[in-house]
């Protein structure tokens, strides 16, 4: 086998790894500096590893309508987030940028709401039945904002290849870039709903409709979505970072490497605060507020076709 894809491989995996060990600290710290900001002492850092390997040893309950359905959706979850870390530099080059593109990374990201509608399902629960047309409702106005970011970005670099697109070829033009600026604010005020985190987690909603889609999910199967919940944060961290603020990547290791992470920790510190200090929004509220992020994000995307 060639030395090169050996190495494009190991990249990949390299990518893997890392999220699968810092995804759930940074959640941790998320829960942590929830707790703080709300005056209360808060679980440790470590909990969600310890929460993790409990429910993985725990027995595998399906008390769903559709139990093999419900266990395709779990595994996909997780393998169609961690795909996308394979794709996506975090803090080196793009591993395995040759695999796949920028419209690749897209039907993965829906393909990750999809598995949720499909395990809600699944489940057949009044519960989740609720929290899976909450979640189509947000996929249908959220998700064409990654989109409309990835086609603007391609405008000005020419190229749908990973390593042009997550190297901010979004303020790729001749003069000042409008279109990159007005997506680099678009997508910070819609950060927290790409990660389903409040007050945007409106489709699981714990206190009102008990984890909508998660009702049914027990042991195993809830921890594989909790993980891939957690991943999410990350990978959407390190494809904002490649989008909008690429800069000290080509640096030396380790110093590229750890200013990437310095990165990944500020993006989330605001989400932590936003939602300690936030109330959930309303289905309603959230798809307005979604509807004139999309229309701003339409605004840039006739911007960027005519050169700003």
């Amino acid at each position: 086998m060639d030395s090169n894809i050996i190495q494009v491989i190991l990249g990949g995996l390299a990518n893997v790894f890392i999220v699968l060990l810092v995804a759930p600290f940074f959640q941790g710290v998320l829960r942590k500096i929830t707790a703080r900001v709300q005056s209360r002492q808060g679980p440790p850092i470590w909990q969600p590893y310890y929460d993790t390997f409990k429910l993985l040893g725990k027995e595998d309950i399906e008390s769903g309508e559709a139990p093999v359905m419900q266990r395709f959706s779990t595994y996909l979850s997780l393998a169609s987030i961690l795909t996308v870390a394979c794709l996506v530099p975090m803090g080196f080059r793009t591993p395995m940028n040759g695999a796949g593109d920028a419209i690749l990374v897209i039907y993965l990201l829906t393909l990750s709401g999809i598995c949720m509608l499909l395990a809600g399902l699944a489940a057949g629960s009044t519960y989740s039945l609720v929290g899976i047309s909450r979640e189509m409702m947000t996929m249908l106005t959220l998700e064409p904002l990654f989109a409309i970011t990835i086609v603007i970005a391609a405008v000005h670099s020419q190229s749908f290849r990973l390593d042009t697109i997550l190297n901010g070829a979004i303020y790729q033009t001749a003069g000042i870039p409008v279109s990159g600026i007005i997506m680099l604010g678009v997508m910070l005020l819609s950060f927290q709903a790409f990660v389903a985190r409040v007050p945007f987690d409106i489709s699981e909603a714990e206190t009102e409709i008990m984890e909508g889609p998660l009702i049914e999910y027990s042991g195993p199967k809830l921890a594989i979505f909790k993980y891939a919940q957690m991943v999410k944060l990350i990978v959407f961290s390190a494809l904002f970072i490649g989008l909008f603020v690429p800069w000290g990547a080509d640096l030396v290791f380790p110093f590229g490497w750890l200013i990437f992470w310095v990165k990944v920790t500020v993006l989330v510190l605001m989400v932590t605060v936003l939602a300690a200090t936030h109330a959930r929004y309303r289905i309603d509220q959230a798809i307005r507020y979604f509807a004139a992020l999309l229309v701003v994000g339409f605004v840039a995307l006739i911007l960027a076709s005519n050169g700003f």
